[in-house]
Parts: structure tokens; sequence; C-alpha cells
């Protein structure tokens, strides 16, 4: 954690929302927004709400050290003022300016390369309860089934660089859209190789692909299923189980960053109704993915910033 707090605090990304920010907004205290950008980003690394991220600032010394608050001068952003900060961001798509920024450092310092890309998609639970007062679910949330049990919620997509396993595209859909529909949306323009698992088998033939130039050239590398590779017997080399082999080395790295925003920053289950809102929420926990991953490797952005 010390680490990624390094990383952040180096490259000052969250300074972008500053432009937006109204001279005399009620949102944000004279005294400027970092205190409010720490304290966002304080919520989303350990999920907290808005009322248990300001009594976490009073109650931890590196939530306090991290936020740069000093008791002796000012005091932490209460609730209401981090609700309305939160949804400055939200209006003004801010975190998807921060996601976009990061990326682009990266691939200017050379962290991020280009060529390759892997896909996959993760189904992001929401809760199923009607008891509120439209006596409904959520209307943009679906149900889907995985494997025997059914699943309620949203459906995040990304795509990841296959050399450095940093997200660079991210994609939020109902959990009843099959991957393979949102494919083409996690190309990037000089792709020459996508990986991908068995569900996206099949994918050179879609209407989108091949009626796309770019998209038609490009090498899929999809991974078979199990039970379509024949057993080899005697001492006959198994090449077909080769290849998957050497096709998952490379797409395992699309599982790293749902492990760090999923089992590290807690983010199981959406936090608010809607596609929208939490769309906002996920550009900023996987911009915060990649610089934790480039911490963990020692690596930084603080030179480049």
């Amino acid at each position: 954690m010390k680490s990624w707090m390094r990383s952040f605090h180096g490259m000052n990304g969250l300074a972008l929302s500053c432009p937006f920010i109204p001279a005399e907004s009620a949102a944000v205290r004279p005294r400027g927004s970092n205190s409010c950008c720490g304290c966002i980003c304080c919520k989303y690394g350990s999920n907290l709400s808005d009322e248990g991220t300001e009594d976490a600032i009073y109650d931890s010394y590196a939530m306090r050290k991290f936020v740069g608050i000093n008791f002796l001068e000012e005091d932490a952003p209460d609730a209401t003022t981090l609700l309305k900060f939160r949804r400055l961001l939200e209006q003004y798509g801010l975190n998807k300016l921060f996601f976009d920024a990061i990326n682009r450092v990266m691939v200017e310092t050379g962290h991020m390369l280009k060529g390759g890309t892997v896909v996959d998609a993760t189904i992001i639970n929401a809760s199923p309860s009607t008891k509120n007062a439209q006596k409904q679910r959520d209307p943009e949330m679906h149900q889907t089934k995985k494997g025997n049990e059914w699943r309620f919620g949203m459906k995040c997509h990304i795509g990841v660089d296959a050399f450095s396993g940093l997200v660079h595209t991210i994609e939020v859909t109902p959990a009843n859209i099959h991957d393979i529909q949102v494919t083409s949306k996690l190309i990037r323009e000089d792709d020459e190789v996508v990986y991908g698992d068995s569900g996206y088998l099949g994918i050179e033939k879609r209407e989108e692909i091949v009626s796309d130039v770019h998209l038609s050239s490009i090498d899929y590398r999809i991974n078979r299923r199990p039970s379509s590779l024949q057993k080899v017997s005697g001492n006959s080399v198994d090449w077909d189980r080769i290849i998957e082999y050497a096709k998952s080395s490379v797409r395992c790295k699309v599982e790293h960053p749902f492990r760090i925003v999923k089992c590290l920053f807690g983010y199981r289950k959406v936090a608010y109704k809607g596609l929208a809102k939490n769309e906002n929420r996920l550009y900023a926990l996987f911009a915060s993915a990649n610089l934790y991953a480039l911490a963990s490797r020692g690596r930084t952005l603080a030179a480049a910033w």
C-alpha cells in the first residue's frame, strides 16, 4: 500500500479535476481539491462509504498522511463534502480522464507497449433485493447463468496490454451481454494479436470483425476448450496442449487486474445503482490497479510527472 501511495502522490493525477470545480462550489472547501482527491482514493482503495471514509481519516494515521491533512490547521472533509465531490467526478467523467491520462504516460514512458491485447470479462454482483420504494431490482442490471449458478449484476470487460498486463480499455454492460459482443471495443488501433479464453471462440467470424479491415487482419489466439483436445498415446508429443499452454501463459495476465480490484480493493459487489456510476468508479479502480501493479514491480511514474 505504501508503494502504491508513493506512485499516486508522485503523479498527482486527480489534479485534473481542478479546472472543473466552481470557484464557490459548496462541494469543495476553499483549501482546494487535493484533500478531497486523497479522501476519494482512500474511499475507493478501502471500499468505504462516505461516512466510513471520514471516520477512517480520523482513526488511521496512514490515511491521514496519505491525504495530507494536518489537524492543527484543518479538519477532514465530512461525508457530505465527499458526496458532492464524488458527484462532481461523475458529472464530468473525470475518473475516465484520470484513467486515460495515466495510460498516456505509461505508453510514453515504455511501461505499456502496443501490438497485443488480452481480453476478458468478470461479473460484479448487485443486490437482487426488491425491498425499496419501486419494489423492483435495478433495471440496468441483469441476471445470467454462469456454470450452475445464477448471478445478478453487471459485467466488466477489459482489454489488457499483452506485454505488461496493464489495463488500457474498460467497458461495462449488464451481466447477460456475452463477452464476445464487446470484444471489438476492447481492441486498440495498433493491435496485431488478441488473446482470449474459450468464450471468445469464433470471434473472427462475427460481422463487426469481418467488415472492418483492421479487425479482420488481427491474429486471434483464442484458447480451445479442453474437451476438444484429443489425447495423445505413447511417447508422442502433445503439440496441441503445448500450444494451448503458450496461449495461456500470455492470457493469464488479464486475471491480475481483476484480483487487485476484487480482492485487494474489495469491489466484489456494485456500490451504486445503475451502470454509469459504477463505471465511473471502475475507471478509478483500474487506474489505481495499474499504479499498484507498477509499484509492486518497483517502478513509479513520479519522474514522468
